[in-house]
């Protein structure tokens, strides 16, 4: 019965991700791991893909750090750039900090509960108006960074998939490049080195004063992009301190060459 009831919650999720746009694979194996879901996602720089887990408990169970240490190994083994972990119960506390460090999605029976009451709210929408609506949301695209679903936090939410902030100017597959970390550095380490090139020549400046401009313009753009595509400002912080120490790294090492 247990193995029924989980089966329901692998089978309804997939749904959603296959209605999201998504090549759906349950029950997918590796060479140690066995993955509840595995979903692509087809983009013109590539598929993107996502690992998820489905946890069938007791309401009153606390999914704690193995199961996201474990989902962490099977998302490196198949290149996977999001980890998401669903649960018909909760995380315990350490897990929800692990998972905002890693950059994890986590949903809990309430954020379950509301992509259940939004996917039965659009597939009731007639097709003209589901077409409307397809092109106001605002569809996300998987990269180390953001989330999978909607989480059910109170305010508006268009779509399954749907960001919370609409601050964000970027399209979805920018957004999910410059959510890579490692992306994100070569970004801001080629960016910097550009413009601070630019305005050596133009202002004839010397090169002690170029490196400067370059760690200036690094320091801004370590922390300025990874704010226009993450909503949590602990994960902000966090990868803005590691990109902006990586770049630096990097272009000391240019700057020497």
């Amino acid at each position: 019965m247990e193995e029924l009831k989980k089966q329901k919650l692998v089978d309804f999720i997939a749904k959603v991700m296959e209605d999201s746009g998504f090549k759906v694979y349950k029950d997918f194996r590796t060479s140690q791991h066995i993955v509840d879901i595995y979903g692509i996602l087809p983009t013109t720089l590539g598929d993107i893909g996502v690992v998820v887990a489905c946890k069938n408990y007791d309401e009153n169970w606390k999914v704690g750090m193995d199961v996201l240490k474990e989902m962490e190994m099977a998302a490196k083994t198949l290149k996977a750039s999001k980890v998401v972990i669903v649960t018909t119960s909760d995380f315990s506390s350490q897990a929800r900090n692990y998972a905002v460090k890693r950059n994890m999605k986590l949903i809990d029976r309430n954020g379950l509960i509301k992509i259940a009451e939004e996917f039965s709210k659009k597939i009731q929408v007639p097709e003209e108006e589901e077409e409307d609506e397809y092109y106001e949301e605002e569809v996300e695209v998987y990269g180390p960074p953001s989330t999978i679903f909607h989480t059910g936090h109170a305010g508006s939410q268009r779509g399954l998939l749907s960001r919370r902030e609409r601050r964000q100017p970027l399209t979805p597959i920018i957004r999910g490049l410059l959510q890579n970390t490692i992306i994100l550095i070569i970004t801001v380490v080629a960016v910097s080195f550009l413009i601070a090139t630019i305005l050596q020549i133009a202002a004839g400046l010397g090169t002690s004063i170029t490196g400067i401009v370059k760690i200036m313009i690094a320091a801004a753009l370590s922390y300025g992009i990874p704010y226009l595509v993450e909503e949590d400002g602990a994960v902000i912080m966090i990868k803005g301190t590691i990109v902006f120490f990586s770049s630096l790294l990097l272009l000391v090492i240019l700057i020497l060459i």
